[in-house]
């Protein structure tokens, strides 16, 4: 990683190392010299994907008997880290590896398991995940998207929203309503092919930061899927929404403290080479308080992150604390990189700088994986021993 943040514990046995260094190459060989152009495209092109799986970074968690490496969630976070630090917002590996693989594997068929999950593994499959509607964000019990039983098929009809890897997406893990009469009980997922008639890709929406990320509107006029496309058991979408959405928040926690951690030290690189007034800004007392400031909150951030990745790891993350992770940890990032940004002064407005492209990509954490409203109310709720609401994804 660096001098100022070295890897440590749980991430730092020789395994995690090697890995890292792996990782690290890709992204500067793969990632970093084309992404200003991908920014520009709108979306990575697919044969990045395919790369990445000849690498063995996609699907890591998944069983070797499924196409994956079968290793622990700390090599995922590594991938997670690496990308982040390098402001490779592009490709979304881990929407794809640890939030969509984990339905298959958790929920799946084996014939869904065997069907897909080799194939995301190498990357000639990409996943998307089909949750937020223009009138239900947060609120997953409240979304319109219908499914119903047609013979042997599903007939589904409904819009989605926000959808990362939307325009490149294969297949997409889709939310929809099988029983309205039931509320959240009546949610079900279902795997849905995107070559099926009647699954159309809307605009590639315009976004503040992350502009080389591919995200969508998806619309499903009259989609006919198999029956045998429902992903575990009818009606029980929310609840195996609820159980997921843990890692996804340790996920969004895991770029926010990455991303600080290089804006940190891009920030004291360019203190120390800047001159105003005759003289370095590190030169400025008040500059290096600043910098101590931002790199005391970094330190704090990083700790708590890696107390949440070993509970994750053992199997003991619980949701309120998930939630604390995603809402704190989103919340800092975007104040120290607020904070780095108005250290570079002028240059810091500029997208050729990394601390401006990174200032605008981290705006959306603070919204997606669930608000931090909706953090705090989960949190709250946990604390006061009150039902859980419910919290959304992306």
């Amino acid at each position: 990683m660096s001098d100022l943040y070295p890897p440590t514990p749980p991430l730092d046995s020789a395994e995690h190392r090697a890995f890292r260094d792996t990782v690290r190459r890709f992204v500067a060989d793969e990632i970093t010299p084309h992404h200003a152009d991908w920014e520009r495209a709108g979306q990575v092109p697919r044969a990045l994907w395919r790369r990445a799986g000849e690498l063995g970074l996609l699907c890591l968690t998944v069983p070797e008997a499924y196409g994956g490496a079968g290793v622990d969630f700390g090599f995922s976070a590594i991938v997670v880290e690496e990308m982040a630090r390098a402001g490779a917002t592009g490709p979304l590996f881990y929407l794809h590896s640890d939030i969509v693989a984990p339905y298959l594997l958790h929920y799946g068929s084996e014939a869904h398991k065997r069907e897909w999950l080799p194939r995301m593994a190498r990357g000639e499959v990409i996943g998307a995940i089909g949750m937020t509607e223009p009138e239900a964000g947060s609120d997953l019990a409240s979304i319109h998207t219908r499914a119903e039983a047609d013979g042997d098929h599903w007939r589904i009809n409904g819009r989605k929203i926000f959808i990362s890897n939307g325009q490149l997406a294969d297949l997409v893990l889709l939310a929809a309503k099988t029983d309205p009469t039931r509320g959240a009980g009546g949610v079900s997922l279902l795997l849905v092919d995107a070559d099926r008639p009647g699954f159309v890709r809307g605009r590639r929406l315009d976004k503040l930061g992350m502009h080389a990320q591919d995200t969508s509107e998806l619309f499903f006029d009259d989609l006919r899927v198999p029956r045998d496309r429902l992903l575990g058991e009818p009606g029980a979408g929310f609840r195996y929404m609820m159980a997921e959405l843990p890692q996804e928040r340790l996920l969004v926690a895991i770029t926010a403290v990455a991303a600080m951690e290089a804006a940190v030290e891009w920030t004291r690189d360019h203190v120390r080479q800047r001159h105003a007034f005759g003289a370095p800004l590190a030169d400025k007392q008040v500059v290096r308080h600043r910098l101590a400031d931002l790199h005391a909150t970094t330190l704090v951030a990083r700790s708590f992150l890696n107390d949440c990745l070993a509970r994750h790891i053992a199997g003991g993350l619980d949701t309120a604390t998930a939630s604390v992770a995603k809402f704190w940890c989103t919340e800092m990032q975007f104040s120290v990189l607020d904070q780095c940004l108005q250290l570079f002064g002028g240059y810091g407005y500029m997208r050729e700088y990394p601390i401006a492209r990174a200032w605008a990509d981290a705006r959306v954490q603070r919204i997606y994986g669930g608000t931090t409203e909706i953090m705090k109310e989960i949190v709250a709720r946990s604390l006061l021993g009150r039902e859980t609401p419910a919290a959304g994804s992306r």
